[in-house]
């Protein structure tokens, strides 16, 4: 079977895209027309052909476009799809473990046939770097985002960290896995599968032992933080523009103040380099409309107010497995040829991790997407690969595609829509136009309209976000018909 190109997008809480090609393993933020994978869609139990374009794959990756622009831009209507304070899991959490599968499903399709090692390295590299770059620049801080018009940020409070951050490090964690540490060896049964990718799995090991002793085995001493000026809008009386200081001494906590991740990104990043908005603000210590923010109640913790990074550099190494596991899923597309073969071995390895990552929360590691905890890990992998299975069965396999081309069209051109909608760079462009007043624009008049007319905030809001996500399905469309992708 030749080697088309393959798209991979990812987002972030959370956004992001990502994109590859088999021929030329290329980091592309959407699509080129080329191709993700090549099947073709015939009678459950058949060998595929080449030559057609894993359609399910691009409907994964624009739904989960999607998904990222309702629960961003409907979470503060309904905080319960939002992400979760601290532990749990919601509908938002699901986001950046579904872009990390992607990768790695993708990742295995491009690399599955290099000719020459060093060069797919070189390469891997730079997509990398640009990645990491772009992320920085769209996340950093320069863009304030919708309702905030202005730009500009400060480089000694820039952001390292973000979505298309960690999605880079997955990506460069799973191609490298996937040029250097798959053996040659021919696959013709379960033994030599295991043969030919066991380094893989072995490096994932280690990856995931290294959090797990670092996470629980390094001591948190007391540490300080200082309280910036646009902390004290929300502070309460008591809080002074001033420093405060966090009582930890403790070894393996897993609670907001006191826990390694946020101690390696302070030491490693710095306090100013760190998201200022956590999510633990929403939590009821924090916030007196918990689950949403709000004001901090009056006995509210000295570190409500600290910085903390949601995708922070601990927690990456445990995110990056999440692409391991997508890597794994493409393997089995890649050397089990028969539709509902793959159906089963996906099902069975997805039905695995859910009830793996659901026994360890019961074993007491809870769920909790900022530590990207083991148990968030295997659930959220788990659930995955059930979303991509039952997308392969309908879309692949029986051909029932006209309900998703809207999200196939969002997936084949993911980075213009993660820029422009995600990140929300047209809406923030579009209230830049506004009559008298910053209120009286287009975007926020068409909101609330929708919310007078539905006599409800909440439910206005809903409508607005479903009718935003339509319009970017079809703007997505438009590009194309007209062969536009954007590529990075």
């Amino acid at each position: 079977m030749s080697s088309p190109p393959l798209t991979v997008v990812t987002d972030s809480g959370e956004r992001a895209p990502l994109l590859l090609s088999n021929s030329s393993p290329e980091l592309i933020l959407s699509h080129s027309h080329a191709t993700d994978g090549e099947i073709v869609s015939e009678p459950a139990g058949s060998k595929p052909t080449p030559k057609q374009r894993l359609l399910s794959l691009d409907v994964f990756r624009g739904l989960t476009v999607a998904l990222m622009i309702l629960v961003d831009d409907a979470g503060k209507a309904f905080p319960s799809i939002n992400h979760s304070p601290w532990f749990g899991v919601t509908l938002a959490d699901f986001v950046m473990p579904f872009f990390l599968f992607i990768v790695g499903v993708s990742a295995s399709l491009v690399f599955k046939k290099v000719s020459s090692k060093p060069q797919a390295t070189k390469k891997v590299l730079l997509r990398t770097v640009k990645l990491f770059i772009l992320g920085v620049f769209l996340q950093g801080g320069y863009f304030h985002g919708r309702d905030n018009l202005s730009y500009g940020v400060d480089i000694a409070r820039i952001r390292w960290m973000g979505v298309l951050q960690r999605i880079s490090i997955g990506y460069l964690f799973a191609s490298i896995l996937e040029i250097w540490l798959a053996n040659d060896y021919p696959v013709d049964s379960a033994k030599a599968f295991v043969r030919r990718y066991f380094f893989q799995a072995v490096a994932g090991t280690l990856i995931g032992l290294s959090y797990l002793i670092l996470l629980y085995g390094l001591y948190v001493p007391d540490w300080f933080f200082e309280i910036s000026s646009l902390d004290m809008e929300s502070a309460v009386s008591g809080y002074e523009l001033s420093t405060q200081t966090v009582n930890c001494g403790v070894r393996g906590s897993l609670d907001p103040p006191c826990n390694v991740v946020g101690l390696i990104d302070r030491l490693l990043l710095g306090e100013k380099h760190l998201y200022q908005r956590p999510v633990y603000r929403r939590t009821k210590e924090c916030s007196v409309n918990s689950p949403d923010y709000g004001p901090l109640p009056s006995n509210a913790p000295g570190w409500c107010l600290a910085p903390f990074d949601p995708e922070g550099i601990l927690s990456s190494l445990m995110a990056a497995i999440t692409c391991l596991v997508g890597l794994h899923f493409g393997h089995i597309l890649v050397h089990v040829k028969g539709h509902m073969q793959r159906v089963i071995f996906w099902s069975v390895f997805s039905v695995f991790l859910t009830i793996v990552g659901y026994v360890l929360e019961l074993a007491g590691v809870p769920f909790s997407k900022p530590l990207y905890t083991l148990s968030y890990m295997f659930i959220t992998a788990g659930v995955s690969g059930l979303l991509l299975v039952v997308l392969y069965y309908l879309v692949d396999v029986k051909c029932f595609r006209k309900p998703f081309i809207l999200f196939q069209w969002m997936g084949m051109n993911a980075l213009i829509l993660y820029a422009l909608a995600a990140c929300d760079l047209f809406p923030a462009a579009l209230q830049g136009f506004y009559w008298y007043s910053p209120e009286n624009n287009l975007v926020d008049i068409t909101e609330r309209f929708l919310q007078a007319v539905f006599h409800s905030k909440k439910w206005g809001t809903l409508v607005f976000v479903m009718l935003e996500i339509l319009f970017w399905g079809l703007v997505a469309g438009f590009l194309h018909a007209k062969k536009v992708y954007v590529k990075l």
